[in-house]
């Protein structure tokens, strides 16, 4: 973001496009981009990727580890359920998997 800064710095003290792209070392397209960028938005800020957002919440990791601990045995669809009726999580065993895989615990 410092370039863009930058950047945007260069462009209101009147540079063209081909002198800040000479001065910050960046191709002429990026400098470009980041201009319009501003101009249109305001900001040159990174905006959220699209897509769908996590099911799990920070609260339901919790008690997803908690559960695995208390009970290392049981099986990703009694945890899921488990998970239902203790903090209400619509989750699927798939997801219980992936996420006790991204904890680290395997098998």
């Amino acid at each position: 973001m410092q370039t863009a800064s930058a950047n945007i710095g260069e462009r209101l003290c009147n540079k063209s496009i081909r002198d800040i792209s000479w001065l910050l070392n960046i191709p002429r397209s990026t400098v470009s981009g980041v201009i319009t960028k501003w101009k249109q938005l305001g900001t040159t800020a990174i905006e959220p990727r699209s897509g769908k957002p996590y099911k799990m919440t920070e609260l339901g990791q919790r008690m997803l580890k908690h559960t695995v601990r208390r009970s290392c045995q049981l099986s990703a669809e009694s945890i899921a359920k488990a998970l239902q009726t203790l903090c209400g999580l619509q989750i699927s065993t798939t997801t219980v998997r992936r996420e006790l895989y991204g904890m680290g615990v395997h098998g």
